[in-house]
């Protein structure tokens, strides 16, 4: 860890140094927080905890910027908690081992936190610092981001002051984001009976790893495996010639994570666990064939393991199995407006099972509202077909292009005078807060940026360090062209 510090800018990483060694997962980001506030409030800044756990901390423009329009520095509070099957590590205890891996920072068989913790250490940084100029200012460290945005629902009119916003949690260096997609959850909840297991069965345990996963919106269109899809597509092809009786299923843990992972514990007839051996070896280099340039590592695996108490009915593993072999997964149409950037997704993200059913976690995203509600259709029919329950909630709007936006002009000026190229003007298919904050303050000027982050919501996520100092002297920049009160 001592050598982050040293990297450049020293002020963004010493900050990031911190963020890593106090756990923040979603729903656990009051000790963080409370680190935050204890430290802002001993600078003499002003410090407001609003009614739902979001920070907001106000710093005076610098000696001859008072005149300035105010600006918000915008990141949220939380990191997604994703590890590796074989690493022993509780995300609400224990820091995060982050080391430096060549030109990147990664961390040791965790997610990195980089999302959004750069972004939140370069406001941090700047509120710290007694040589950055800008005019008024204000932070804004939302809570909840990755599992549900309650910060940015909760968010009221009349706690900013600013007219522009600047979200920095992008996550590629020379892209500056104007848009991006909105979401909703899905949740599927499939009764299922039970039966006793067959006499003369064995119990084994099919696991499935070594999947690179990711965000379920940047990444979901570079085709990568999705554990729970791959292993229902096995299942269903082998359960009724090897006589499986299935006992429990499991996958993913983030509904907008792609998942890496997934498992089933069952039950055959004794003299076919050869037989399954061979079709699991040949399924396998099946998928690794098809998906050799995407998913190099996958790997299944089968162990013994107790006998279960029970099995689910025919009927029951049937209706499950199409389920999940019948969901939809991954992208469902590319954008006509905007190349290259998907408009529609759906990502089955978590499944579980418990005494009475198995339920099924998906996030759809989308840029425009009738391709996420043609996509719910989509689900509802399947649920109907299944005998399931399907749910929405937490639908978030996406943030509409402003082709007029003066931020985004002075972003994207200000990053040619540096940089001497243009950079990327993007919409991006993940959701950001920026879409929410619009309900409150309607006429607020937004515009986002970040560092070039690979893998985020994996544990192979990293940030590239030269690209940090690029943001950071981008945002500098920007703080300073920002122009007078009108």
């Amino acid at each position: 860890m001592a050598a982050l510090r040293d990297l450049y800018p020293q002020p963004l990483w010493q900050w990031f140094e911190q963020i890593c060694a106090i756990p923040h997962p979603s729903k656990h980001e009051q000790a963080l927080s409370q680190h935050i506030q204890t430290w802002a409030r001993e600078l003499g800044l002003v410090v407001v905890e609003d009614k739902v756990g979001n920070l907001i901390i106000k710093k005076p423009a610098t000696a001859g910027m008072e005149n300035r329009k105010p600006v918000v520095i915008q990141a949220h509070l939380d990191m997604v908690p994703q590890k590796n099957a074989d690493k022993a590590h509780d995300f609400t205890k224990d820091p995060i081992d982050a080391y430096i891996d060549g030109d990147w920072v990664t961390a040791n068989g965790t997610t990195l936190g980089s999302d959004n913790g750069i972004g939140m250490a370069s406001a941090l940084a700047i509120l710290g610092s007694n040589e950055i100029k800008h005019g008024p200012l204000e932070v804004l460290l939302t809570i909840d981001e990755e599992a549900g945005m309650t910060g940015a629902f909760g968010l009221e009119p009349g706690m900013l002051e600013a007219e522009i916003l600047i979200n920095t949690d992008s996550e590629q260096e020379g892209e500056i984001y104007m848009g991006c997609a909105g979401g909703v959850d899905a949740q599927f909840n499939l009764p299922v009976s039970w039966q006793s297991v067959a006499e003369n069965s064995q119990a084994v345990k099919i696991s499935l790893s070594g999947l690179k996963g990711g965000h379920s919106g940047v990444n979901i269109h570079l085709g990568r495996g999705n554990a729970n899809k791959l292993l229902a597509r096995f299942l269903v092809a082998e359960a009724r010639e090897l006589q499986l009786q299935l006992s429990e299923l499991t996958g993913g843990s983030l509904r907008n994570a792609i998942p890496r992972e997934a498992a089933v514990t069952l039950c055959l007839p004794a003299n076919k666990v050869d037989l399954l051996q061979q079709k699991m070896r040949f399924f396998e280099q099946l998928v690794q064939t098809e998906l050799a340039a995407v998913e190099p590592a996958i790997k299944f695996s089968l162990a013994e393991t107790s006998v279960p108490q029970q099995v689910m009915t025919v009927s029951s593993q049937q209706a499950v199995l199409n389920l999940l072999h019948a969901c939809p997964n991954g992208v469902m149409r590319m954008s006509d407006d905007v190349p290259g950037v998907t408009e529609t997704s759906l990502n089955m993200g978590v499944i579980s099972t418990s005494s009475n059913q198995v339920q099924v976690l998906c996030l759809i995203r989308s840029l425009i509202d009738s391709g996420r509600e043609h996509v719910e259709t989509m689900l509802t029919s399947l649920a109907d077909l299944a005998g399931a329950e399907v749910t929405f909630s937490g639908a978030y709007p996406g943030w509409k292009p402003d082709p007029d936006s003066a931020v985004m002009k002075i972003v994207n000026d200000t990053y040619q005078d540096i940089y001497q190229k243009q950079p990327v003007i993007m919409v991006i298919h993940a959701g950001l807060e920026c879409g929410l904050f619009k309900k409150p303050y309607p006429d607020m000027d937004m515009v986002s940026i970040g560092p070039t982050i690979r893998y985020p919501h994996g544990p192979d996520e990293m940030v590239n360090i030269e690209t940090v100092g690029q943001y950071w002297q981008l945002l500098l920049a920007v703080l300073e062209r920002i122009p007078p009160k009108s």
